[in-house]
């Protein structure tokens, strides 16, 4: 095999075309083998085989600087730059990052883990090298869907005026994660040549992203010339294997899967997602004042069916999360009852119209923040530890987490009729195992009293609720009685019975799956900084966590059921 001898870029500059072509299919099996049993991108990096040899074919890395836009396609670069042989423990704990990391190899540049970052990042990296008078070139990969992002809009802008030397390499597949839509898209089909020049760039193509013939004669050609260089190459999602390539948007992020037939391994159980989905189509078709917006994760955040059954009523604004927030704001203010599902680490980037267009005004926007939490495999930049603490920092906004799916019904019943800006966060994937009895409706600011005791008060939120109760259950026989406490509401607590539990039992323990200094843990500790009670605070330290398990990670950071079971006997016994 071609591959065994391909170690590093330098061995890639070595081989004859054929033997390149060859290498493509190869690496083509190696991600499709690995992907199938990890989990991951699949689809875009099959699409990006032969762009990226012919990027490690003509550039030079490490001095020369290549930032993968998003960052989920740099599979292929990876097994091209020393990390063939450690490809096996992709996404894996302790193994290697499905992003670019920094820390991880000198040929990774920049860490990258959202869209629409490259182009800006890439200037910095050209205008930064100019002024200490180095020599290397910069570029930029950045996919089609990207360009609807306003950062990369802003960062084209810049860059076509500052007749800074540096390349950016459009991917165009026509897809971000579903099929594109909107204005860039059309661009990019009709008038892209007069539009990239016109705001400074030198254009070249469409080229053939799997004509690595045509793509080295263009590459070496824009090594030739100055100021921003803008290569649109056109490529296919999946390339090469036959289900990625029909359905591209299944394939983009996959669980394991077998290679023969393409179907999941893991069983079809219901997610947090999924029983959002059920619900607002149920709830739309009784209100029509309910709008859904997605920023271009219509099956990631279960909208398919609403699509399909109101696609009046449905709006994908691509990737623009600062976009569909301005934008539910205004359907708001007009009388509209907008829901938006986002996922967390992505809702970080709407932060300002979080701010200034909801929430100064008090309009009923109802954010449905997903994958709020640990999600695992894809790391640090896509964790939800962090939206509990921004969004409490936002004067008006009010914030719920459900226990299981029952209560994610009644809240969206609660939230669609509140008329205030209110967050509901949820994690990635399904319920646990733990049977509550029936839910209570859902009261404004009120908690729910789950289990009554005298020794200890465990307060906790979200899907950390199952793992009070369970805790609660094992201590019993330890002799510790705890009372279990559902906050339900992060924002307003519940003060009167957070701090009558509290008065009772002396002890309180929070569990969160959120950073703690800055979530439910810090929260509780102001309410309860005056009175004559010990706290322990279980959640996530500050700071950022890797990709793993999502189980590996709880307990790694204790807050398996274990792990908590451990930490409130230490806390009892007055040994912490």
């Amino acid at each position: 095999m071609i591959l065994d001898n391909v170690d590093c870029p330098q061995d890639v500059k070595k081989l004859t075309l054929d033997e390149k072509e060859e290498l493509a299919e190869e690496i083509r099996k190696k991600i499709l083998d690995v992907v199938s049993k990890n989990g991951g991108h699949l689809a875009s990096n099959l699409g990006i085989v032969e762009l990226t040899i012919a990027i490690h074919s003509c550039f030079d890395m490490p001095k020369d600087k290549v930032i993968w836009d998003v960052g989920h396609q740099s599979y292929v670069h990876k097994i091209l730059t020393g990390r063939k042989s450690k490809f096996d423990t992709l996404r894996k704990k302790d193994g290697i990052s499905g992003f670019p990391k920094t820390s991880e190899s000198e040929y990774d540049s920049f860490d990258t883990g959202h869209s629409s970052t490259s182009i800006s990042v890439a200037l910095g990296m050209a205008r930064a090298r100019d002024i200490l008078k180095k020599e290397h070139r910069v570029i930029a990969v950045i996919g089609d869907g990207a360009l609807t992002g306003g950062m990369a809009l802003e960062a084209l802008n810049d860059a076509g005026i500052s007749k800074t030397d540096m390349i950016v390499i459009i991917n165009d597949n026509e897809m971000s994660i579903s099929k594109n839509t909107g204005g860039v898209s059309l661009l990019l089909a009709k008038s892209r040549t007069n539009y990239f020049e016109d705001i400074g760039f030198k254009y070249i193509g469409p080229v053939d992203g799997h004509n690595i013939s045509d793509l080295e004669k263009v590459f070496n050609d824009s090594k030739n010339l100055k100021g921003p260089v803008l290569i649109h190459v056109k490529t296919i999602k999946g390339k090469g294997y036959k289900f990625a390539e029909e359905k591209p948007d299944q394939f983009h992020s996959t669980s394991s899967f077998d290679i023969e037939s393409g179907k999941k391994k893991k069983s079809g159980t219901k997610t947090y997602s999924d029983i959002f989905g059920e619900k607002i189509v149920s709830m739309a078709s009784k209100n029509p004042k309910i709008v859904t917006v997605t920023a271009a994760m219509e099956s990631g955040t279960g909208l398919t069916k609403f699509a399909e059954k109101y696609p009046d009523r449905f709006f994908d604004v691509e990737i623009a999360e600062q976009h569909s927030l301005g934008m539910v704001a205004g359907m708001a203010k007009e009388g509209l009852r907008p829901v938006i599902p986002i996922y967390s680490s992505f809702l970080q980037r709407g932060y300002d119209q979080l701010v200034h267009d909801i929430s100064i005004q008090e309009l009923p926007v109802v954010i449905c923040v997903d994958r709020a939490g640990i999600v695992g495999n894809d790391g640090e930049t896509h964790q939800g530890i962090l939206d509990l603490s921004f969004l409490n920092t936002i004067p008006n906004m009010n914030i719920m987490a459900p226990k299981n799916f029952e209560e994610l019904d009644k809240m969206l019943d609660f939230a669609v009729e509140f008329n205030k800006p209110i967050a509901i966060r949820y994690p990635r994937g399904g319920e646990g195992d733990y049977k509550f009895s029936n839910t209570s409706n859902i009261e404004f600011g009120k908690a729910e009293l789950l289990k009554k005791g005298k020794d200890v008060t465990i307060f906790s939120i979200g899907k950390m609720t199952e793992k009070a109760m369970m805790v609660s259950e094992k201590l019993q026989d330890f002799g510790i009685d705890c009372e279990v406490i559902n906050a339900r509401f992060m924002k307003p607590i519940d003060k009167d019975l957070l701090l009558k539990s509290a008065m009772k039992t002396k002890r309180v323990v929070t569990i969160e799956d959120n950073i703690a200094e800055s979530g439910l843990g810090c929260a509780v500790s102001k309410c309860l900084a005056n009175e004559n009670c010990k706290i322990l605070n279980l959640g996530y330290p500050d700071k950022f966590i890797k990709h793993g398990g999502v189980s590996e990670i709880e307990d790694e950071y204790g807050l398996s059921v274990e792990k908590i079971k451990e930490a409130i006997i230490e806390f009892v016994s007055n040994k912490k």
